[in-house]
């Protein structure tokens, strides 16, 4: 195994070698793999809390990243958000009705809106239009010695390229959420009661009830934790080299440890909120 090689391959890329050697090796790959991630998380968190990188040059790095990543997209999600709120809270009340549960029909949309669906969507919808151009950003800038001239300068990769994105796709992630979150309820109490006070009592105390310190408390580390996996897995793949003889699609393996990671958030979600 070449030691720079970062993504795995599938095992029958691996000719010449018996099957226990393939998985050996297989092994090792996703180990160094993961083992990078987490070094590149613990960095990027000591970077965060440190005060010597917000120095002024840094600080307008760091928000011009973050507004190209948050601003762009924020008015198209919101206005899709709203789209499925209102798709999805019609299905449930009108099916709810059909059985004589009205009763519990937003209580049941925001659960599966507001709970589960938007935020997952909105960590997606961030992966695919921020962090992982990011990281094939990253992986043009390794390759074409960007890297290597930081560093005989006195530059740190890591710090000046890695961190500022880094942190504006976990802001762009979780600013999604929030926003759409809020969308998708006010959208869900438009299309029952439509544009009237009468029902505001009896939805903010359902909220109350879907909204126990528990479920919140799962609800802010899902969001958190999701933002986290889609801003590093991805920019961290592309910091890299592959090795030289890497297959053709050792690319995807970034992609492939980050919906792993989303699947694990989202199953430890409802485990908490509903067992």
């Amino acid at each position: 195994m070449v030691a720079g090689r970062y993504d795995s391959p599938m095992l029958f890329h691996l000719p010449g070698y018996s099957l226990p050697e393939r998985l050996w090796r297989t092994a090792r790959r996703w180990a160094l793999a993961w083992g990078r991630i987490v070094y590149l998380g613990a960095v990027v968190l000591v970077l965060v809390l440190s005060p010597s990188s917000y120095s002024p040059s840094a600080r307008r790095t760091l928000a011009r990243q973050i507004y190209l990543d948050t601003a762009p997209i924020l008015l198209g999600f919101t206005v899709l958000a709203a789209l499925l709120a209102l798709v999805i809270t019609r299905i449930v009340v009108v099916t709810a009705l059909s059985y004589g549960l009205s009763r519990y029909a937003l209580e049941m949309v925001i659960r599966v809106l507001v709970l589960e669906l938007i935020p997952l969507t909105a960590t997606l919808f961030v992966a695919m239009r921020c962090t992982i151009p990011h990281g094939t950003q990253l992986a043009l800038l390794r390759q074409s010695g960007h890297f290597e001239a930081l560093r005989a300068h006195g530059g740190d990769p890591v710090r000046m390229e890695l961190l500022p994105r880094v942190v504006a796709g976990v802001f762009a992630s979780i600013t999604l959420a929030a926003l759409s979150c809020v969308v998708a309820l006010v959208m869900a109490y438009i299309s029952v009661y439509g544009f009237n006070l009468a029902g505001l009592p009896g939805y903010t105390r359902m909220f109350g009830h879907v909204f126990s310190p528990a479920v919140t408390l799962v609800f802010v580390l899902k969001t958190l934790f999701s933002s986290l996996a889609v801003a590093l897995i991805p920019t961290a793949a592309g910091m890299y080299d592959a090795g030289e003889g890497a297959a053709p699609d050792s690319e995807l393996g970034g992609l492939a440890r980050m919906f792993a990671v989303l699947l694990l958030i989202e199953v430890g979600s409802l485990v908490g909120n509903y067992y």
